[in-house]
């Protein structure tokens, strides 16, 4: 295992982790800690950018260039994201299953749709 790798594979967890357990604490009412938990949600979003941004420089790697149709794709991924896990609030939390499953359907269906977006039909 390259070094990048490795350190990549630890910032990684631990910004995941940082992360996962913000919003636990922000989302469970009953741990009462949702200022703690944005705070922990923050800084292991914060850490995950920092993550790549140092593993791309140890790979030697340019940074990442922002444009319009990667803004657009991003915007798209994080939609499709959103709407599946509406949708499994629908069929979880509310217990509507018939609009749970549609809504999730359609989240599916938006982010399979990246991968032809992205890399084209050949």
């Amino acid at each position: 295992m390259k070094k990048s790798s490795f350190i990549a594979l630890i910032l990684g967890t631990v910004s995941g982790v940082l992360f996962s357990l913000g919003m636990c604490m922000a989302l469970i009412p009953e741990w009462d800690a949702f200022r703690e938990g944005v705070v922990f949600g923050v800084i292991g979003g914060a850490m995950g950018i920092i993550t790549i941004m140092i593993w791309r420089k140890m790979e030697g790697r340019r940074p990442v260039k922002l444009s319009g149709k990667k803004v657009l794709f991003s915007i798209l991924g994080i939609a499709g994201a959103l709407i599946l896990g509406l949708g499994m609030c629908f069929c979880l939390v509310w217990e509507k299953f018939i609009p749970g499953t549609l809504i999730g359907l359609l989240g599916i269906v938006m982010l399979i749709s990246l991968i032809p977006i992205t890399k084209g039909i050949k």
